[in-house]
């Protein structure tokens, strides 16, 4: 199933898809396949496997690939150091994921709560008078009731 809660096309390709084997991922990443072998070990980039137990990339883990070799050639970052910036981004966006997921169950709630309390407020006796605060004066109000006409 997709985010949306669709069921997803099985033959559909996406970001996530396992197409490229280790030499054309290596190909599209700028990298040797020893390179990706290493990452994999590392646990830096982890692409899924066939039954044979050979390796296939994703393009999002193309694009991981390019992110790790970016990190470590520009930025001067240990691999080591690049494996814990992967985690802490990946919990981030499961993060990110889970408060959407409360902030939609947030506004499902709360719009639930007003279709409530517009049934109540809809249910009222009409013949009922709000209450309100009387305000003190001084001023008396003498109540006579009505005579009827035959007396």
């Amino acid at each position: 199933m997709d985010t949306t809660g669709r069921r997803r096309n099985p033959y559909e390709l996406t970001e996530e898809t396992p197409v490229y084997v280790i030499s054309v991922a290596a190909q599209l990443s700028g990298l040797h396949p020893q390179t990706l072998r290493q990452y994999d070990r590392l646990g830096l980039v982890s692409p899924d496997r066939t039954v044979g137990r050979g390796r296939r990339y994703s393009a999002r883990d193309i694009e991981l690939l390019r992110t790790v070799q970016q990190l470590s050639q520009d930025e001067g970052i240990n691999l080591a150091g690049i494996k814990r910036i992967i985690e802490l981004e990946n919990q981030v966006a499961a993060l990110q994921s889970r408060v959407a997921e409360l902030q939609s169950a947030l506004d499902g709630a709360a719009a639930a709560m007003q279709q409530r309390e517009a049934a109540v407020h809809a249910s009222y006796r009409r013949d009922l008078v709000p209450y309100q605060e009387v305000q003190h004066t001084s001023a008396l109000v003498v109540w006579r009731p009505k005579r009827s006409p035959d007396q």
